[in-house]
């Protein structure tokens, strides 16, 4: 049985962890919410009082955390998992964050003599519930040989997308695309409205046809087509818009420190910080087609 330390088991890290437990690993969680340490522990895990307390018998930790600081204070503070994880440890990074910061954790990691992997995660929390993650990992070789059994117990799909940071780059640059292709697939249903077109003919049109992507076919922004959608939910639950406008800022830092244009990039952070600004930060981001309707 594996012992894995899981810091950060909130919306996304909660579903992950239990997943890890149903596959009958054990599980040492630690979070700053009581309320989040609650379904793990209930689920068969063990609550540790710190991060530290965690980790410190970990086969394998795992982070989940909202920020790149978040991630810079657990892994490089004075007392931290550097300092406290056993030297075998694998130590996995699935939070998604600016590449500096990762490749900052790489660097003293692997300085402190661990194998560490940045390997953020697409799918949202109904991936996460049903294990079918997607993670696109960051780091040598050897640690991904090492986390890819790991990985495989909370998703379908593990990539190991290059060096340090990798993970990070390819995360934004599919989210960055996502938000893009979202924005413009609720710009065709709002102006098919206008011209008179019922949604479910237009869906059974574009999903046939050059226009289809992922942002229609399976996670339709209208009611009806997609059943699981969170457009069937009044847009409640799946991404929330503050995770995507969080994803878009990190991507449109990277492309200036990259130098590489990214207008429609650009653009679609400004679309979702008004939707933000408007007191819609929670719902799902889907749900900007209500704002291009003028109804939020």
């Amino acid at each position: 049985m594996t012992t894995i330390a899981f810091i950060g088991v909130g919306n996304m890290g909660g579903p992950m962890a239990r997943n890890l437990l149903k596959a009958h690993d054990s599980v040492v969680a630690f979070d700053v919410s009581p309320a989040a340490l609650k379904p793990v522990a209930e689920a068969g895990g063990r609550a540790a009082a710190t991060a530290l307390d965690a980790v410190k018998s970990a086969d394998v930790v795992i982070t989940m955390l909202p920020a790149g600081h978040h991630v810079r204070s657990v892994y490089l503070d004075d007392e931290s998992i550097l300092t406290a994880a056993r030297t075998d440890a694998l130590l996995i990074d699935c939070s998604t964050i600016d590449i500096e910061s990762a490749r900052a954790v790489h660097a003293a990691a692997e300085t402190a003599g661990f194998d560490f992997l940045d390997a953020p995660v697409s799918g949202g929390v109904g991936g996460a519930e049903a294990g079918t993650l997607a993670f696109m990992c960051g780091g040598s070789g050897t640690a991904f040989a090492r986390a890819e059994p790991v990985l495989a117990k909370m998703g379908k799909r593990i990539v190991h997308a290059g060096g340090a940071g990798a993970g990070q780059a390819a995360k934004i640059c599919n989210n960055m695309l996502l938000a893009v292709s979202m924005i413009g697939t609720c710009e065709a249903f709002v102006l098919g409205e206008k011209l008179g077109l019922a949604p479910q003919k237009l869906f059974d049109i574009m999903s046939a046809a050059s226009g289809q992507c992922w942002a229609l076919t399976t996670y339709c922004p209208v009611p009806g087509p997609v059943p699981a959608s969170p457009a069937n939910r009044d847009y409640t639950g799946g991404f929330a818009a503050a995770l995507m406008l969080k994803d878009l800022k990190l991507a449109q830092s990277a492309a200036q420190n990259a130098g590489a244009a990214t207008p429609l990039g650009a653009e679609a952070a400004q679309l979702y910080a008004l939707m933000a600004a408007r007191g819609h930060a929670g719902m799902d981001f889907s749900g900007i087609i209500q704002m291009l309707r003028g109804i939020l």
